[in-house]
């Protein structure tokens, strides 16, 4: 009897022959409403954002599945500095997907479009979470 590959395998060997790819359907405002796997943009025979956008009625654009804060987690090229989720917002100019603000205080890095704190993590191997009104990092306390 043979083997069969893992989902991620699988998924990963789909990605390397340019097989799937993601997309968003945007709103009136830009902001990320859906995200579906399509074909690959790298196919000749249609420009798939413009295909999958008529099929909806909305605009479209491509996402990479592997992009975060504008590196490519897997060696390639990133793409519009990060992948997708609903409720992000595309900007054109930039032409990146930018994730929601978490907090007022925190400032978008124009490198990475992502959001961040007024002051750093803590490097060390707690875990904590931000605290708006004192704007500093609490420790998560085990229970």
């Amino acid at each position: 009897m043979g083997t069969f590959p893992s989902l991620n395998l699988l998924i990963q060997e789909l990605i390397q022959v340019n097989i799937m790819a993601h997309y968003a359907f945007l709103d009136k405002n830009n902001i990320v409403i859906l995200v579906i796997v399509g074909n690959d943009e790298n196919s000749d025979v249609y420009d798939w954002e413009i295909y999958y956008g008529s099929k909806k009625g909305l605009k479209c654009k491509r996402t990479s599945y592997n992009t975060q804060g504008g590196t490519h987690l897997l060696g390639g090229t990133p793409f519009r500095k990060n992948y997708a989720g609903v409720g992000y917002t595309y900007d054109e100019q930039r032409d990146a997907f930018i994730p929601p603000k978490p907090f007022n205080s925190w400032t978008l890095n124009e490198e990475t479009c992502l959001w961040e704190s007024p002051t750093p993590y803590p490097n060390d191997d707690k875990f904590y979470t931000w605290d708006e009104d004192s704007l500093s990092w609490v420790e998560l306390q085990s229970m």
